[in-house]
């Protein structure tokens, strides 16, 4: 496996592998000048923080760069974004990219590729089979700081993407799982967690770990609403960040059984 320090890998023995691929915010030098952005726009729209999370498994990688310099979520053609319609209408570049910086983006998320691709293939032959816990938190006050936060009606505490998974087989894992989630209290009451209501799809990634693994791999994709967080200041909210990590925690611990043979 490459040595690289675009993520940082802590490598267990136990079937479960975390993930937190927009955690990160590093931006190679090259591309600084080319960014019509600030840190704090773009901090916003990158998921601070879930690289905590990661703790529950057993595998955990946690991505330093930020998704502009290449979205590990989105199909190879789409990772390093040109169009403003693919990044919540924002500006991104000054100018043309030149083709020299999406080829070495490129790169770096051809490098990613094969790792995961590596990791996971060790696991199902260790294991059998592998629990992939894809993590990312969402904005829901996308109208500015003193205005209202979006409805909680589309706007769950905790979403799970679960549409990346065969339901023949891993559909009572994904139940029991969200049950746990559910039932762990989060700032002293309980949280509402709901399946597939924003991102019914759940990303590029854990559709290619789907297709590629099929059902030797349980991916469930918790998104977690930044309740942990101001989402225009940056600051965190420790207390709730460490609810969360209880219940996802408690729910693995839950399910782990069927992972192991």
């Amino acid at each position: 496996m490459e040595a690289t320090n675009e993520w940082d890998m802590v490598s267990g023995d136990g079937p479960v592998i975390a993930t937190a691929i927009h955690d990160g915010h590093a931006m190679r030098d090259s591309l600084q000048p080319y960014l019509a952005i600030g840190e704090d726009v773009r901090r916003r729209e990158e998921d601070p923080m879930t690289g905590f999370l990661t703790e529950v498994g057993d595998v955990r990688i946690r991505v330093r760069s930020s998704r502009f310099q290449a979205d590990l979520n989105r199909p190879r053609e789409k990772a390093v974004a040109r169009d403003p319609a693919d990044v919540w209408g924002l500006q991104l570049w000054r100018g043309v990219l030149p083709q020299a910086e999406i080829d070495l983006s490129l790169a770096y998320y051809d490098r990613f590729y094969r790792m995961i691709a590596e990791l996971i293939d060790r696991q199902v032959a260790r294991w059998g089979c592998a629990l992939l816990i894809d993590i990312h938190s969402y904005n829901h006050r996308r109208d500015g700081a003193d205005a209202p936060p979006a409805p909680q009606s589309g706007n769950p505490d905790i979403e799970l993407g679960v549409t990346t998974l065969d339901p023949d087989r891993w559909g009572h894992v994904a139940r029991r799982f969200r049950d746990v989630v559910r039932a762990t209290p989060v700032a002293g009451r309980l949280p509402d967690v709901r399946e597939n209501v924003r991102f019914p799809t759940g990303g590029h990634f854990p559709e290619w770990v789907y297709a590629t693994w099929g059902d030797k791999v349980c991916t469930i994709s918790p998104e977690f609403k930044k309740t942990y967080m101001d989402e225009w200041t940056a600051q965190v909210d420790l207390p709730v960040l460490e609810d969360f990590r209880t219940g996802l925690q408690n729910a693995v611990d839950a399910v782990r059984p069927e992972f192991v043979p």
